[in-house]
């Protein structure tokens, strides 16, 4: 299992989460950390054993983490605000990774090798959040804008766009993908993918600045009140909570869901947390049931962190840089919007 967070710092810090053998506890051990970017990073994701990272730079970095390295970057025209790979259930390392930015646009790229296909110009304002359907065939947008967006994959171009009213700073499906919740401040919104209807609104009380779907209908959330929340999205109530996670907001949150063996059983009661204190946190959410839970393993960085990914899922698989598309891309890169 693994662990990829950027700082205000320009520092990218890999760790890897080892399971307990015998009577051993769960260690985070460090894999890398140096300043990968010339600005702060902004945002991180992971599939397998290939990580990435956005910054402020315009830059994105590349990272093969079974040789902890930096193996390559992916430039831009501007500020990288959110990236998310597609990964088929089928293989365990990503199809497509896509970037949003904050000139309004979204690029897509070919993963195997990283090869730039199309961007997409989505919002009038900076793109806060994009997410990929599990299908693979549209992605969601939010921006600054107050707008949503639909992009059609297949076809790279922008398929729906919708005013929302007020600003939507995170945008993502539920892990079954037959529902999406979007992050308004303090309210999260949850809607039917099919035809957008509102099912359930949550009320936080305070800002809520990263959130992510866990199994079985529930929906992590961390933010300003320092405390990590799951969420039933059929009932709208709150399943459990660890409070005071943190001593400072939380900014990002990872569910480790999946053994290597894609077992969605095994390892889905594990969640990893990073603040704005540096310091990286690993829980069994089944203790919130019996006790207040104390952490499984922490890591303190000593750095404003800015943003959290990780994966469960081991590739053999390396990533590639290259100029060339591989055959059975996801995109038609001829297609026009």
């Amino acid at each position: 299992m693994s662990l990829i967070a950027g700082s205000y710092e320009r520092f990218i810090w890999g760790f890897k989460l080892r399971s307990p053998k015998d009577d051993q506890k769960y260690e985070l051990t460090p894999l890398f950390s140096f300043p990968s970017h010339l600005s702060p990073i902004k945002c991180t994701a992971v599939a397998g054993s290939v990580a990435v990272s956005g910054g402020a730079d315009d830059t994105i970095k590349i990272y093969d983490l079974s040789t902890c390295s930096e193996i390559g970057s992916l430039h831009q025209s501007a500020t990288i605000t959110s990236l998310s790979f597609l990964t088929p259930p089928s293989l365990s390392f990503p199809r497509n990774l896509i970037a949003a930015a904050d000139d309004g646009t979204v690029s897509i790229y070919d993963a195997d090798p990283f090869v730039h296909l199309k961007t997409v110009k989505v919002h009038r304002k900076a793109v806060n959040s994009v997410c990929i359907h599990p299908s693979g065939r549209l992605a969601l947008s939010v921006g600054r804008d107050e707008c949503m967006a639909m992009i059609n994959l297949v076809r790279g171009r922008r398929s729906f766009y919708s005013r929302l009213g007020k600003e939507a700073s995170l945008v993502n499906y539920s892990d079954t993908g037959e529902k999406f919740y979007m992050v308004m401040d303090d309210k999260i919104s949850v809607h039917e993918s099919e035809d957008a209807k509102i099912v359930l609104e949550l009320d936080n009380n305070k800002k809520v600045l990263c959130a992510t779907p866990g199994t079985h209908g529930i929906l992590f959330t961390g933010g300003e009140e320092r405390n990590i929340k799951a969420w039933d999205i059929t009932s709208g109530k709150v399943a459990y909570s660890i409070e005071d996670a943190h001593s400072t907001r939380v900014k990002g949150i990872v569910v480790l869901y999946k053994n290597n063996d894609g077992d969605a059983e095994e390892n889905q009661h594990i969640v990893a947390s990073a603040s704005s204190d540096g310091i990286i946190r690993v829980w069994d959410v089944r203790m919130t049931r019996k006790e207040k839970p104390i952490p499984l393993a922490e890591a303190n960085t000593k750095s404003r962190l800015t943003c959290l990914a990780g994966s469960s899922i081991k590739s053999v698989k390396r990533p590639l840089v290259g100029n060339t598309a591989s055959n059975g891309q996801q995109l038609d890169a001829g297609e026009e919007s």
